[in-house]
């Protein structure tokens, strides 16, 4: 059964989760400021962001979201161990994976959906390190990437959230989660960040 607003906060997952992954395309960084503004820096999870970049850097979302987040917000490195209340984000031209020792992998592996870093590629490596205990969501994009890894995290038993394609900046993204499975929560960004604070 899918959650939408009017009763997603009564039905909580009743697992614990220990990180979160999300991913965005186009309109993810305005998403993603809805997301974590507010978070506290005590935050107990991590977040694992792949937003769509040009393949040649620097970005600057470093500098750009350590201004709007009291979360330590830094460039994913590789080996290094995933640490809570850190928002990390995947390098330009690098796919962002998660070791079963919980620490973090770089990889130049081919694109997928013509992404390097593919949204798909982190999804399914948290499936794989977290199992149950993790949460993905996919928000704002223009075009399937993040779908099949978001439903590795469902048949994983990891919780999955989709941002409501009515309130997405571009709906492809959420819309092909959509036709793939049914997530657990279809809400708008607000209601995403809220389910954030209730499961921490």
């Amino acid at each position: 059964m899918t959650f939408t607003s009017a009763d997603a906060f009564e039905n909580l997952p009743s697992r614990p989760v220990d990180a979160v992954v999300i991913g965005a395309s186009a309109g993810g960084l305005a998403a993603l400021s809805v997301l974590v503004s507010g978070l506290p820096s005590a935050y107990r999870m991590p977040l694992l962001m792949v937003q769509h970049v040009p393949p040649t850097g620097p970005t600057q979302l470093v500098e750009i979201f350590q201004r709007k987040t009291d979360l330590k917000v830094r460039e994913a490195g590789d080996k290094e161990p995933v640490r809570g209340g850190t928002l990390y984000f995947a390098a330009p031209g690098y796919h962002l994976l998660v070791e079963s020792d919980l620490s973090l992998a770089l990889s130049q592996d081919d694109a997928m959906h013509f992404s390097r870093p593919s949204i798909d590629v982190l999804f399914e490596s948290a499936a794989d390190a977290w199992g149950e205990r993790v949460a993905g969501i996919l928000l704002t994009g223009a075009n399937e990437d993040g779908a099949a890894g978001l439903q590795a995290i469902g048949q994983a038993g990891g919780v999955t959230i989709v941002q409501d394609p009515d309130d997405a900046e571009v709906a492809t993204m959420p819309r092909a989660a959509l036709q793939r499975f049914a997530p657990d929560y279809l809400l708008p960004l607000r209601d995403i960040h809220r389910l954030l604070r209730e499961l921490e």
